[in-house]
């Protein structure tokens, strides 16, 4: 029966890119606009990078723009990227360029897969692996299973680094937290959080704080700006691809 066929080929080929991916050089909660970036340049430098993103969509809040308004907006700086990546832009201001948030957020999700990043969609990190005082791997569940609230054991995944790229939420440091009694690389040793809108300060931050925050953990994008105190910044995204290209940087020469 053909649909017998169709569907043997599904969980064949699943499968068959789950247990690539139980082994990583680099596994990132979230697939943000940071997420992806650093997918694509770690891909691209030949490491194997998994990125985990519990919604069905990846790109993170880059779709709708400001307040629904299909536009999101850059700086020079990260031009580069756009156009290594072929993403269009239009200049708009002395510092600032306009970008289509379709075109941006399935632009960086298309370059990601071609360079060779793994993704998983629908797939929640729900807890961290911790060996040694370090951060070994990530712990996953089904989506739907942790929304449904449904008492249904996770499975493991191993890496020689884990991000957060969770966004705003800094989930993943959230719970190393909650379960272990440590402290992270903050001035308080403990999440200082995110505060209200300043875009300059809040890219500056964003970028600057973009690194490890425990052994084995790293931070990234807005995560990276929750974690440190820094500001949110709206709809520009500049800082945010800027700090992927940082992780990738990173991680290229720790794993």
């Amino acid at each position: 029966m053909k649909e017998v066929e169709i569907t043997e080929i599904i969980i064949r080929e699943y499968l068959g890119s789950l247990l690539r991916a139980l082994d990583s050089d680099v596994i990132i909660a979230g697939g943000g606009p940071s997420s992806l970036v650093a997918g694509y340049y770690l891909a691209k430098a030949g490491k194997k990078v998994t990125i985990l993103e519990r919604k069905l969509s990846l790109g993170g809040g880059t779709w709708g723009g400001g307040m629904g308004f299909k536009y999101v907006i850059l700086e020079e700086n990260c031009l580069p990227i756009l156009q290594e990546l072929n993403i269009n832009y239009t200049k708009k201001g002395e510092d600032l360029y306009a970008v289509d948030s379709i075109a941006l957020a399935s632009g960086l999700i298309f370059n990601a897969v071609k360079a060779g990043a793994e993704i998983f969609n629908l797939v929640s990190v729900e807890d961290l692996v911790v060996k040694d005082n370090r951060v070994k791997g990530v712990v996953v569940n089904a989506s739907p299973i942790e929304i449904a609230r449904l008492h249904v054991d996770p499975i493991t995944m191993k890496a020689n680094a884990v991000v957060d790229a969770t966004g705003h939420d800094l989930e993943v440091v959230k719970v190393l937290l909650k379960k272990n009694n440590l402290k992270i690389f903050t001035e308080t040793g403990d999440i200082v959080g995110e505060r209200s809108m300043d875009v300059e300060e809040g890219e500056r931050i964003t970028l600057e704080k973009t690194g490890e925050v425990f052994p084995g953990l790293y931070v990234a994008g807005m995560a990276a700006c929750a974690c440190f105190g820094g500001p949110r910044m709206g709809p520009i995204f500049g800082g945010m691809l800027l700090s992927g290209k940082k992780l990738a940087e990173i991680l290229v020469e720790k794993v």
